[in-house]
């Protein structure tokens, strides 16, 4: 009773077997949680058996040989309890058991393989060996033996026991069937052969299928205390020993796991993983007593979690309790709970500023691609409306080439209605203008960040570097990650052991890659019936708010570091930050200049010069209008007739001898 087991197989005499039970009720071993198997050479004389050992044997399972029935089978066992009676008036329970079917069987396999084997008379020899032997009763052998001994291993026929058969000298049992004891007799479960497994008929067949193990089709077993609930086969003991729980000291995290002994001597062990363990032991459904027990990695500097662990293979410790990763390697020879939190591997590195504060920071808003973007776009805009103002007759495009170009400069830099005349132009002149405040905007902001927020950047970015400077690393005493760190090529002289924690606050940072692990779990001895248990009180525990509550004690203030995390970048202004208002500017820059060109291409071929020897005005310069236009062309005509009145000839002369021509307005002058 103080194992923990509570399945047991016995196999045993009858008359044994009986005193047995009697005695395991009487010690209260045959109540509910236990499992009681009997085999067939006790299964098979139960009815044989006293009613109060039956009775003590409730709940009880047995395999016992399947008998099929049978007409010849009735009839024999008819005449076999008439037949009892008379010989055994004092003894009416005698009855019948597989045992009689089968010497009835074997007689009859004797009496016919004595007659295939012919003997028709007996012959003895005395054997050679027992001459000398002093008895009144000579022992011989039959002359016959070997020939009868062949043809009985060769027989083979339908008996009262069912199919039988003596080959290779044993008798072959085809079938069999699960019994249940109840009360004062037994119920069948079901049946059972090496050709078609466990099933529920004696003649259901299963051909494709060989060991069938499938129990739901059964009929329902009463187990012992008569329960129908399948026992779980094993038990905490109430009246053994406690639960040896080992538990980890002188740890880099004492936040997961730390134990102090007091003044007298108990073990007072604290942390997120001992309150874990705790709540889950407190969720079983049976009692679980325990004691922790101490193994303290400071007491030898080579101590590590592997060695910790082994004390489980050992069988030092029934499980041991920490922030034991779940690996490959050691789950060989324990047996891990499910992860009660998650784990992995990432490096904690120095950081540095990114940005050098210099004469030429002004730059750094902007990349090189978006200040030649920039410059680009600004001059291809200037020379558009430069071009659609030409093709205007805008007087301010005319005049020498310099000036020409600066008014280009001017054109992308302001607008003004004097300055511009066209509408296109100054639609233009919008798209750009808005470009140029939404990139100042974004220039002064990132500017301003980069000359008063301190940018840093980690010291190290991946593994690879650590391992072609030859820089030295660290790793918390006794964690797995040395042998990691051995794995990924790092020299043992350059792989540094710490005591206490480390903290990623300020001048440190975060970086990846993390390398994933399933998380921290509890180890126990291979093959443990608590594995199953405690990973379904952790899995209660983290589904639910339990788990946060527990996190926010412990390592709930973990993460209040100024820079924690991975560092962002500089920052800096890409051209595909500016993609929409630069490709509106340029496509309204381009579809206002193809526009102009196409209307100003088929106005100059629908107007051509006019034929005639008369001088014409010259085209009127920009800004003049058709109104202005006729009225000079109104007075040169009055003056041409004032003329001729006073001269009366072709000319005028002038005080000075000069002479005035006439001036000719044709019609045919433009205006």
């Amino acid at each position: 009773m103080t194992m923990q087991t509570r399945v047991f197989v016995v196999h045993m005499f009858s008359s044994l077997g009986s005193l047995f039970f009697t005695k395991a009720k009487e010690i209260g071993m045959m109540s509910k949680g236990f499992v009681w198997i009997i085999t067939d050479g006790l299964a098979n004389l139960i009815d044989s058996l006293n009613p109060s050992a039956v009775e003590a044997m409730n709940g009880t399972l047995g395999v016992e040989s399947y008998v099929p029935k049978s007409i010849e089978l009735d009839n024999f066992t008819m005449r076999w309890y008439m037949r009892s009676r008379n010989d055994h008036p004092n003894d009416p329970t005698l009855k019948l058991s597989i045992f009689g079917l089968w010497s009835y069987d074997t007689i009859w396999a004797v009496a016919r393989a004595a007659e295939k084997a012919e003997v028709t008379k007996t012959k003895f020899q005395r054997l050679p060996a027992l001459k000398n032997y002093s008895s009144s009763k000579t022992v011989e052998n039959s002359r016959n033996g070997p020939a009868v001994l062949k043809a009985i291993l060769q027989t083979k026929f339908d008996g009262l026991s069912g199919y039988f058969d003596l080959t290779d000298g044993q008798l072959q049992v085809s079938m069999f069937q699960i019994i249940n004891v109840v009360g004062k007799a037994h119920r069948v479960i079901g049946f059972w052969s090496a050709q078609n497994g466990i099933s529920q008929q004696s003649d259901q067949r299963r051909p494709n299928t060989r060991y069938w193990g499938t129990t739901h089709n059964l009929n329902i077993v009463i187990w012992p205390g008569e329960s129908t609930e399948v026992p779980r086969g094993w038990e905490i003991p109430t009246k053994g020993k406690k639960l040896l729980v080992g538990i980890v000291t002188g740890g880099s995290y004492p936040k997961y796991i730390d134990a102090k002994e007091s003044l007298t001597g108990e073990i007072k062990a604290s942390g997120l993983a001992i309150e874990i363990f705790e709540e889950a032991v407190k969720r079983l459904p049976y009692a679980l007593p325990f004691e922790y027990v101490v193994f303290n990695t400071t007491e030898n500097i080579s101590s590590s979690y592997d060695d910790f662990v082994n004390q489980v293979y050992l069988k030092k410790y029934d499980i041991a309790v920490g922030d034991i990763t779940i690996r490959y390697n050691r789950s060989l020879y324990v047996d891990f709970t499910l992860p009660y939190i998650e784990s992995g591997i990432a490096m904690i590195v120095p950081v540095k500023e990114s940005v050098d504060k210099n004469a030429w920071i002004f730059l750094k808003p902007l990349t090189p691609g978006m200040w030649f973007g920039t410059i680009i776009l600004f001059i291809y805009t200037g020379i558009v409306i430069w071009l659609l103002e030409l093709l205007g007759n805008n007087k301010n495009v005319s005049g020498p080439i310099p000036r020409q170009l600066a008014t280009m400069i001017y054109f992308s830099l302001f607008e003004e209605k004097e300055k511009v005349k066209r509408l296109t132009s100054r639609i233009i002149l919008v798209i750009w203008l808005f470009f140029l405040v939404v990139l100042k905007s974004s220039y002064t902001a990132s500017l301003t960040s980069m000359l008063t927020v301190q940018q840093l950047q980690p010291t190290v970015t991946n593994v690879d570097e650590l391992l072609k400077t030859g820089q030295p690393v660290g790793y918390g005493r006794g964690s797995y990650i040395k042998g990691l760190l051995e794995e990924l090529g790092f020299d043992a002289s350059k792989i540094k052991p710490y005591m206490m924690p480390l903290k990623h606050c300020k001048g440190y940072t975060m970086v990846g890659p993390i390398y994933k692990t399933a998380g921290f779990g509890y180890a126990l001895q291979k093959g443990s019936p608590l594995a199953g248990d405690i990973s379904q009180a952790i899995l209660n525990i983290t589904g639910g708010d339990t788990i946060i509550q527990i996190e926010k004690k412990w390592i709930g203030d973990q993460n209040n570091c100024q820079n924690v995390g991975t560092i962002s970048g500089t920052g800096s202004l890409t051209f595909d930050s500016f993609a929409g208002p630069i490709i509106a500017t340029g496509v309204a820059s381009t579809a206002s200049l193809v526009v102009a060109l196409i209307i100003y291409l088929s106005k100059n071929k629908q107007v051509g010069p006019e034929n005639g020897d008369s001088e014409q005005i010259s085209p009127p310069e920009n800004g003049e209008d058709e109104e202005s236009q006729c009225q000079q062309a109104a007075r040169a005509r009055g003056m041409h007739q004032q003329t001729n009145k006073v001269m009366g000839n072709d000319s005028l002369v002038t005080g000075r001898g000069e002479r005035i021509h006439s001036l000719w307005v044709s019609s045919s002058a433009r205006f």
